[in-house]
């Protein structure tokens, strides 16, 4: 599997936007054909929905945009590892490849909260074969988590 590290970044950088909007900070990318496709930010605090994850929103866009054949060529390239429900609906839309930032377990550690389960474990449970890179430029993807875990959420925002 090629990693790129600039879509990694890419990422990351949706992700830091992310937390400047009042959101966790989540970001992830479509790659098909070497060309950035879509991008989605977490928006759980904005729309009040916990289930509104950067990966989950960019799934949602790649559904609606991309065909059946594009997905199963594209990869997904995301600021954190993604979570069981991320990686399930990774999976159910046919996208068969992963590059992941920041591991689960660091996340874990930060915010307190999180599943144990990988999302190379669960990919690897599932019938049809999904690719997955990472963990890729921690150090990065962990300076947007640097304070957020910690501090109260922006005014008028709501935590979830």
């Amino acid at each position: 599997m090629e990693i790129n590290e600039g879509f990694v970044r890419q990422a990351i950088e949706l992700a830091r936007r992310a937390r400047e909007r009042g959101n966790r900070p989540f970001g992830a990318l479509v790659v098909v054909d070497k060309q950035v496709v879509l991008t989605a930010e977490n928006t759980v605090n904005s729309q009040a929905n916990p289930t509104c994850h950067a990966e989950t929103n960019l799934v949602q866009k790649a559904i609606r945009d991309l065909s059946g054949e594009q997905r199963s060529r594209a990869t997904l390239y995301t600021s954190c590892e993604p979570c069981p429900m991320c990686t399930g609906a990774i999976y159910w839309a046919g996208i068969r490849s992963v590059v992941y930032a920041l591991p689960g377990e660091k996340l874990r550690n930060l915010s307190g909260r999180g599943f144990r389960t990988s999302c190379r474990e669960l990919f690897a449970s599932a019938g049809e074969k999904v690719e997955v890179g990472g963990p890729v430029l921690i150090e990065e993807a962990l300076k947007v988590h640097q304070g957020y875990w910690t501090s109260p959420p922006l005014s008028g925002a709501k935590r979830l």
